[in-house]
């Protein structure tokens, strides 16, 4: 059975570490509680372990570096500096700090329990932040409101429902489940792109060098041969001496094509196509609009189910859909629901949604739970993206294969024509040649 570490504060707010034998994580926060402790940190045993000994190994070579004789270590510590925390540091904070109010702790208790086991530098000043604001008479959304890099509008609109309602440890619990499902969906497409990523950099790699230093020894091989080339291999010969030539200004060209597409996709009229181009691509497209369509469902289901107003909530979706043609689709909606009519229509007529989450919309809305369906169809979505990336990754990994080796190939087969060519002939003389012989 797995050994777990737990760190919890016991009924006067004094910390205490421990290890327990339990069958899950769940199980061990469970026997923490039935012991009157608060659990605060729960984790595996040799997991715990592995991380101690690795910033173990990393403090003597700090100390190393700064501890020069003669010299002075000044660590000097800039506010706000460092952007934005990953999302998976966020969700961690989340779910722990649901944990801690959940068990009756008190907000500002857990801020700062938390603040004091955070290993993020830039997490850790922003829990300081929040707790003096806190202490200084804010609410915690007013406080999550000063770090919009880090908390975005869904997080703080959650909460503010969430400090209305007196449900805050619920609606702590639905963001962190909300952005668990999020980064297991991004984590999913980013698994299935790796492999066409990493082929179509081999795939460059090869063509540069083959280009670079192959091609140009066979022109000079050719260059001593009395024969006519073939069109094909002049063409070859000759992309390879421009590219060899001018390998900078080659680079150059494709900079500048990639720097004037990012332009481009910067502007409305360019957003917009690009976007349109997304949703009905080949292969990826499928993938992409079933993404985009679960995260309005879901997003939008959370927010409405947890006590924030529907118009509100629109606006919300909108702001974060991540996809012009899904946010003018949210935008009508909003327009329509604010002149008092359904969400279905505007949704029907965007032709973005297909008509099974139109018609589940409708019912959620004429049975008065449309915050349970929306999620449920999030969650129907979520298992299409995971058929969707099973499929993508089939048909793109035979494809990917065919491309590398029609670009290789076409190369390889240039440079032997004019060899298969000269073999030919010999072998034409040499019949000639016996011939007379005879």
């Amino acid at each position: 059975m797995p050994r777990y570490i737990y760190v919890a504060l016991d009924a006067r707010g004094h910390e205490t570490k421990g290890a327990i034998e339990a069958g899950s994580q769940n199980e061990a926060i469970g026997r923490v509680k039935e012991m009157g402790l608060f659990p605060t940190k729960i984790g595996e045993a040799d997991k715990e372990e592995k991380a101690a000994k690795k910033d173990k190994a990393k403090t003597p070579a700090k100390a190393k570096a700064g501890g020069k004789k003669g010299g002075l270590n000044i660590n000097i510590k800039i506010p706000g500096l460092g952007g934005k925390v990953k999302p998976k540091v966020l969700t961690t904070f989340t779910r722990q700090l649901a944990t801690l109010v959940d068990a009756g702790l008190p907000l500002l208790r857990g801020l700062r329990v938390l603040e004091k086991q955070e290993r993020n530098m830039n997490l850790k000043e922003i829990l300081g932040q929040l707790a003096a604001s806190i202490e200084g008479g804010s609410t915690f959304s007013e406080g999550l409101a000063q770090h919009p890099k880090v908390f975005n509008k869904l997080f703080v609109n959650m909460v503010k429902a969430g400090e209305l309602g007196g449900v805050l440890e619920v609606v702590l619990k639905r963001l962190a489940e909300f952005s668990e499902k999020a980064q297991k969906i991004k984590g999913k497409v980013k698994a299935a792109m790796f492999y066409p990523v990493a082929v179509l950099i081999v795939a460059v790699g090869i063509m540069i060098l083959l280009m670079t230093f192959v091609v140009p020894k066979f022109k000079d091989v050719f260059a001593g041969m009395n024969i006519t080339m073939p069109k094909f291999t002049l063409f070859v010969l000759k992309v390879s001496e421009i590219i060899k030539d001018n390998i900078l200004l080659t680079l150059g060209a494709v900079a500048v094509v990639v720097v004037l597409f990012l332009l481009f996709i910067k502007t409305k009229f360019g957003r917009h196509l690009w976007d349109a181009f997304k949703l009905k691509m080949p292969v990826l497209g499928p993938v992409i609009s079933k993404v985009a369509i679960s995260r309005f469902t879901r997003t939008l289901g959370t927010l409405v189910s947890s006590g924030v107003p529907i118009l509100q909530a629109l606006t919300i979706v909108k702001e974060t859909a991540g996809n012009v043609i899904i946010a003018n689709a949210v935008g009508q909606v909003h327009e329509s629901v604010k002149e008092g009519e359904t969400i279905t229509s505007p949704l029907e007529a965007s032709r973005v949604f297909p008509p099974m989450v139109v018609s589940m919309v409708d019912v959620g809305e004429q049975t008065g739970a449309l915050p349970e369906m929306l999620l449920r169809i999030a969650d129907n979505y979520d298992e299409e993206v995971d058929n969707a990336v099973s499929a993508m990754t089939s048909l793109l990994e035979p494809i990917m294969i065919i491309f590398l080796a029609v670009m290789v190939g076409s190369i390889v087969i240039a440079m032997f024509l004019p060899l298969i060519k000269m073999i030919e002939s010999m072998s034409g003389e040499g019949d000639s040649g016996g011939g007379r012989r005879e």
